[in-house]
């Protein structure tokens, strides 16, 4: 019997490109719901509704779950931390791998989200990273308002009506208390995927040389401020994604101006978002791949 996930993957091999591209606009605002599944509808492909396709590309979270929140290797438990230049305070998801304490410290990686708040599949993400060695911090900016409502369209709404420099500075501040934690080694990396991602260029630029590595999935660059990355980058692109990738050649100029660490990988024919294994965009292949260097690069420049 096939798994939810296999008939989702055959489903979506039928999907023509240009429906990945409307969703893409319709998560990033640029459209409205109805007119995403207006657009959709005039597809018309044999053998896939409308419901099917939608299905396909929207996210179902029940996918994304690769570690069990009650697995005996991680402890997961959601704190508070002060953030005095942004909402006052901020709430995420800290998990801890089994058996770090003061006497055996840990690096740390804080995990930025997505434009929607704090969903199931960034709280796994922090899941994997604790199973892989490192103490993990996934903020939600979503928290002034109530954190995030359980599902991406409100939570999307919501994140839209928050001051963008204010959700900046918790993730500022969240980062300075993962990097202070009790039981950090002193080391900070930093993860995140499509805002997340901007994130991740944004604070390379913020906290210099506080930030000791980042990763960002399909994120564009901060604004200004590059002379002050001091954090070795591995940014991760996919093939298909031409709102962001349009942004890369002139951040590669001036990293490359300015001699900074990074290496930066494509992934062929992927969609932003491939590494969400909750969507149609996932593609496993490069999500494993792009994952692995991800792990072994936070591995060496955190240790």
């Amino acid at each position: 019997m096939q798994t939810q996930q296999q008939q989702a993957s055959k489903e979506v091999l039928h999907i023509p490109q240009v429906a990945f591209d409307w969703y893409d606009e319709y998560a990033h605002g640029d459209i409205t719901r109805r007119t995403f599944l207006a657009r959709l509808g005039t597809l018309g492909i044999a053998g896939l509704t409308l419901g099917a396709m939608t299905a396909a590309l929207t996210p179902n979270y029940a996918l994304a779950h690769q570690v069990d929140f009650t697995d005996p290797d991680i402890k997961g438990t959601y704190v508070k931390f002060d953030s005095p230049m942004g909402h006052g305070e901020g709430r995420g998801y800290l998990v801890v791998p089994t058996g770090v304490d003061e006497m055996n410290e840990a690096p740390t990686v804080l995990v930025a989200h997505e434009n929607r708040g704090l969903n199931p599949y960034i709280e796994d993400v922090a899941r994997r990273l604790a199973k892989a060695g490192f103490i993990a911090f996934a903020p939600d900016a979503l928290y002034p308002l109530g954190g995030y409502p359980g599902n991406d369209d409100d939570g999307r709404a919501m994140q839209k009506t928050l001051d963008r420099g204010k959700i900046e500075q918790d993730f500022i501040a969240a980062a300075k208390m993962l990097k202070n934690h009790t039981f950090s080694n002193g080391k900070l990396g930093m993860v995140g995927f499509c805002f997340g991602g901007y994130l991740v260029n944004k604070l390379a630029v913020d906290l210099g040389a506080d930030l000791n590595a980042g990763v960002p999935f399909y994120g564009t660059p901060a604004s200004e401020g590059f002379e002050n990355i001091s954090a070795p980058l591995a940014i991760q692109f996919a093939e298909l994604d031409k709102r962001v990738n349009a942004t890369w050649p002139e951040y590669q100029a001036v990293l490359d101006k300015l001699g900074k660490s990074y290496t930066a990988h494509i992934y062929p024919q992927t969609n932003h978002g491939f590494h969400n294994d909750s969507t149609g965009r996932y593609d496993e292949a490069a999500a494993e791949l792009a994952w692995s260097r991800t792990v072994e690069f936070f591995k060496a420049e955190l240790a």
